[in-house]
């Protein structure tokens, strides 16, 4: 896959992994996550930020 360096396509990107992680967020029934969820919900995130700093850098 090669680098996204169009910032309407970086801003996209982000926009859509972000309602990915809001509908994974919106599904999580807090009687029943476990901790490997909620590591889960923190790697996305860590990733995300990632995409961002990587987008920001170039």
């Amino acid at each position: 896959m090669k680098p996204i360096s169009d910032k309407d396509q970086q801003v996209t990107y982000l926009k859509e992994r972000l309602q990915i992680f809001l509908q994974v967020l919106d599904a999580i029934d807090p009687e029943t996550t476990e901790l490997d969820d909620i590591d889960r919900l923190i790697q996305m995130m860590d990733d995300l930020e990632q995409k961002m700093d990587q987008f920001n850098n170039r």
